[in-house]
């Protein structure tokens, strides 16, 4: 039978992890008329976004912005640092991992892979006897996802560039950022990071169509040692553009400017900490929902422990297909959208069906939780998945203690 709330006025919540949801003055700063692409304001607006968005990165170091998404990002830290026939090792927790490990292969590296599976970080010691093994330094960089949005898995950085220190490899650290930048704790200069790649979908609020690349040093002088780098991916021009339109290679992505202008006013205007204790607090309050469902019923946290867990996104299991199921619900009754579970199980497989994913990223508030949480309940009380009681209360009281 249709729901009666079919057809239901208000909002759809588009709770998936990336595209977040879009603040309104972000939105209403990119509708408008074309600019001059070649003088005025939009010039000074791409100026003045450089200096932000290495706040938000937390580097004194370069950035280069891209026209593309998040694979694009990969492609150019790759372009500018790795040659044919070069090593990189690639530490994967998830399908992001896999990857960016495939970006690299197709441009002619040989490729390293640590598979850690998906429901757990990085073992140190297996990736330091892979760079212990390699004598020759023939690894030229160790590319590492912070979070993996398939599986909320969150990595350490930190603790990477420590092993590689104390290992003595002379590597580049590359951390893909696309799914925590703006949501979890990163800190790129403090945390030794060489290069960092980022989109602006995420915790940056902005539509789809951007992407960043952040280096220090000394991964410029990599740059500079290699014998080429293609004319669109080089980060040289974009970094120190002599005009306007080498930030590009081209045209600007004029209304992605606009609105990125507005949601760095509104992350600095509350400032990074405040972002990252804001969605560690709303993290904890959705954690606490789905352990207390999980306490009576068969759905599970992907990451059994807390502090391996991302602040941004949250991956669950259930019985399939109990996860498509309850995905259906919520969108056809309640305009809930919830994401899939990507790349936890192989395209075709009926275990695909048991896996769904909820974005927490960015533009998010308490009320907002606890409206994704109601849903949640509802759908499982609707589709009589068993489940715990409690969940709301339990998340109403992480919320209430801040």
């Amino acid at each position: 039978m249709t729901s009666s709330l079919s057809g239901r006025p208000g909002r759809e919540y588009l709770a998936i992890p990336g595209p977040s949801v879009m603040p309104d003055a972000v939105l209403q700063a990119m509708h408008r008329a074309a600019p001059n692409i070649y003088a005025g304001e939009i010039v000074d607006i791409a100026a003045s976004l450089v200096p932000d968005l290495k706040r938000v990165a937390r580097t004194d170091g370069h950035v280069a912005m891209y026209i593309g998404n998040g694979h694009a990002a990969w492609e150019a830290a790759l372009a500018n640092t790795v040659q044919p026939g070069d090593a990189v090792l690639v530490p994967a927790t998830g399908r992001f991992g896999h990857g960016w490990a495939d970006m690299a292969e197709g441009l002619g590296a040989e490729v390293q892979i640590l598979d850690f599976g998906k429901r757990a970080p990085w073992d140190m010691d297996q990736i330091a006897a892979a760079l212990r093994a390699d004598t020759g330094h023939m690894i030229k960089a160790v590319l590492a996802v912070h979070v993996d949005t398939s599986t909320s898995i969150r990595n350490d950085i930190a603790a990477l560039r420590a092993l590689m220190d104390e290992v003595g490899h002379p590597a580049l650290l590359m951390a893909d950022c696309i799914a925590s930048l703006g949501c979890d704790v990163f800190e790129m200069d403090a945390w030794g990071a060489d290069v960092m790649v980022a989109g602006c979908q995420k915790g940056l609020m902005v539509p789809p169509g951007m992407c960043f690349v952040f280096f220090n040093d000394k991964a410029d002088a990599v740059r500079r040692a290699m014998p080429r780098v293609s004319r669109y991916w080089d980060w040289s021009p974009r970094a120190n553009p002599e005009e306007f339109y080498m930030y590009w290679n081209g045209t600007a992505p004029t209304h992605h400017l606009y609105g990125l202008r507005t949601a760095m006013d509104m992350i600095h205007g509350e400032g990074m900490k405040d972002i990252w204790a804001r969605h560690e607090t709303l993290a904890k309050a959705i954690w606490a929902a789905c352990e207390a469902w999980g306490d009576g019923g068969p759905l599970e946290l992907n990451v059994a422990d807390r502090g391996d867990r991302s602040c941004a996104v949250t991956a669950l299991r259930l019985e399939a297909p109990q996860a498509t199921a309850l995905r259906d619900w919520t969108e056809q009754n309640l305009g809930l959208t919830l994401g899939i579970g990507l790349g936890m199980a192989p395209p075709g497989d009926p275990a695909w069906h048991g896996f769904f994913r909820l974005g927490h990223m960015g533009h998010v508030n308490g009320q907002m939780i606890m409206g994704l949480l109601g849903g949640i309940e509802a759908g499982l009380t609707a589709l009589d998945v068993p489940h715990g009681a409690g969940a709301l209360d339990a998340a109403a009281r992480v919320i209430a203690a801040g």
